[in-house]
């Protein structure tokens, strides 16, 4: 027969196998607050670093974009400063050319009314023969400009020599003349002329004496818009006219 062996003494606690610990990671226990806000952290940085790179690059195109707009602008504006700069140089050319013809026009002296001047002037006794106009000399080096209007040398004879004085100090008083340089540059009695047909058999009558002279002015640098009176008086109308029309337009001053 069989017998039942039985050992109580492996069923006392002693005896009793400990479970084997697997090992492992623990898991912190107690506020994990701290754990949640680093986890969050580290989730949110690359999204904001991300933003930040995305807004950067936003804002460098844009930028990119604005400077390209200026640098047209730019090229825009230096083309029409340069259009601008070519219309003032001509506008000055222009400006320098109507300058030199008011210039030129300003100091016309019309012989007519010039004329009309000495026949008011001239005394009674004297008598003009010819009118000559002088060319203004070249000032040699060092010596002050000449005058660029020239000037005039006046011949004929007078009854006396008080006669040619008096049409001297006539012509002073002349605005188209220089009153500083009217001169006599010659003054001489000769034997008047005989008329034309006349005989010059009859030698008892002595010949008359009379002053053959040549008087040398030079025309006044006063511009014809400060004669303008004058002008009007001698009857020169036409050149009045025209200067009266450039005083109204501004390219001469009143």
């Amino acid at each position: 027969m069989y017998s039942l062996d039985v050992n109580f003494l492996k069923d006392r606690p002693i005896y009793q196998k400990q479970p084997k610990k697997t090992p492992g990671i623990g898991l912190p226990t107690g506020n994990l607050t701290p754990v949640y806000v680093g986890v969050a952290i580290g989730l949110c940085l690359p999204a904001v670093i991300g933003g930040g790179l995305w807004f950067l690059q936003a804002q460098n195109a844009e930028l990119e974009q604005k400077t390209a707009q200026l640098e047209a602008e730019n090229q825009r504006l230096d083309t029409e400063i340069g259009n601008i700069n070519k219309i003032r140089e001509e506008t000055n050319k222009v400006k320098g050319e109507t300058q030199a013809l008011v210039t030129v026009f300003d100091q016309i002296r019309p012989w007519s009314a010039m004329l009309q001047d000495l026949r008011d002037r001239i005394p009674a006794p004297v008598q003009i023969e010819n009118i000559k106009q002088i060319a203004p000399t070249k000032p040699e080096e060092g010596q002050a400009a000449a005058n660029p209007a020239g000037g005039i040398e006046i011949s004929g004879v007078a009854r006396s020599f008080n006669d040619v004085n008096d049409f001297l100090l006539t012509l002073q008083q002349s605005r188209f003349l220089k009153p500083s340089e009217n001169k006599i540059i010659t003054a001489e009695l000769v034997n008047a002329p005989l008329p034309q047909g006349s005989g010059e058999s009859n030698t008892s009558i002595p010949p008359i004496q009379v002053v053959k002279y040549t008087i040398q002015s030079s025309l006044s640098e006063v511009p014809a818009s400060e004669l303008i009176r004058e002008l009007e008086k001698k009857g020169t109308v036409g050149l009045v006219a025209r200067i009266r029309s450039m005083q109204q337009t501004g390219v001469i001053s009143k």
